[in-house]
């Protein structure tokens, strides 16, 4: 059973479908290079923990939101996010001043994220004996596929910034989650 839950996890980040997520961890990366892969890990542990809580919180049915509001505020986070590296673009050479800030940011945009799959997954969860060891399977997984599109996109990053600088990678990553993020939240207004 772990093993399945823990690809289910590993499936749910990779799966080009809901590229949403990736779109996110794409935007969420935009700003760091491999140089700075701690702090990118530190990012993205966040956004798992958030994700995590919500998916526990989501099969307890301690929290729920409807479908489309959930489906119209992940593209917002994306949205919020590149807004966020386009305002930190000038000053993209220096050390972000204010690390805890985006930490939180990625927490609570993981909060969000998690919403988006907690259904299905508290179906799957309540036909188990125990749902610790499945959510904590699926969560591993959720979290080794999320490192691994994000070390494919520093290296991405790392051969792109050796032509050009880090502002303009910074600049095309953040540009290509932001157009398709503004399409969605169009498309997703829970009207």
């Amino acid at each position: 059973m772990f093993e399945s839950f823990f690809k289910l996890g590993l499936r749910h980040i990779t799966d080009f479908n809901g590229f949403d997520h990736m779109l996110f961890l794409a935007a969420l990366c935009a700003t760091y290079t491999l140089a700075r892969w701690r702090e990118v890990l530190i990012l993205v542990t966040a956004f798992t923990i958030g994700h995590s809580v919500t998916l526990a919180l989501a099969t307890f049915n301690v929290f729920s939101l409807p479908g489309a509001w959930v489906e119209f505020l992940i593209p917002l986070t994306i949205a919020l996010t590149c807004m966020l590296n386009l305002w930190a673009l000038p000053r993209l050479s220096q050390r972000n001043s204010a690390p805890a800030m985006r930490y939180a940011g990625a927490l609570f945009f993981g909060f969000i994220h998690g919403m988006g799959f907690s259904n299905y997954l508290r179906s799957l969860l309540l036909q188990s004996q125990s749902i610790f060891q499945p959510l904590l399977a699926f969560n591993l997984g959720l979290e080794a596929g999320q490192l691994l599109i994000v070390l494919c996109i520093l290296i991405i990053g790392s051969i792109f910034v050796y032509w050009r600088s880090p502002r303009d990678w910074a600049a095309l990553l953040t540009g290509s989650a932001l157009v398709p993020a503004l399409w969605m939240l169009i498309q997703r207004i829970p009207v």
